[in-house]
């Protein structure tokens, strides 16, 4: 019996379709990343900027204030509630419930809800208060 080559040797991404508890799992991992590098390199920039001084702190609000540091900080802020509702999605489904395919479904798109429900509110307030 021949193989037949043209089939992958095991499914993958190109194989499934995409839904949306597949994208919450991604994301998760890709914002865990993003939040560790980008999130903690711009703490770690405020707080050595605010221990430096008025001048360093005054450079550093300059910046995070221009449009593109503020496209930045909103994106952490998405990033950062992406994470934490995936969190507790996985959180959930470590204790074995979940894992229905109706629920699952359900729990990712919550996920995808509450994260940009709350980067709008967090930003509404940050704009209007």
């Amino acid at each position: 019996m021949a193989a037949n080559r043209a089939r992958p040797l095991s499914p993958h991404l190109q194989v499934y379709r995409w839904r949306a508890n597949m994208l919450v799992s991604i994301l998760h991992r890709a914002t865990g990343i993003g939040l560790s590098i980008v999130g903690a390199g711009i703490l770690l920039w405020w707080l050595l900027a605010a221990a430096s001084g008025e001048e360093a702190y005054g450079k550093f609000l300059e910046l995070a204030l221009h449009p593109f540091g503020l496209f930045v900080l909103f994106g952490l802020t998405a990033v950062f509630f992406q994470h934490f509702f995936s969190g507790l999605r996985h959180l959930y489904m470590d204790t074995g419930a979940g894992y229905e395919p109706a629920r699952s479904r359900r729990m990712a798109a919550l996920t995808i809800v509450g994260t940009v429900v709350l980067t709008l509110a967090v930003w509404a307030i940050i704009i209007f208060a």
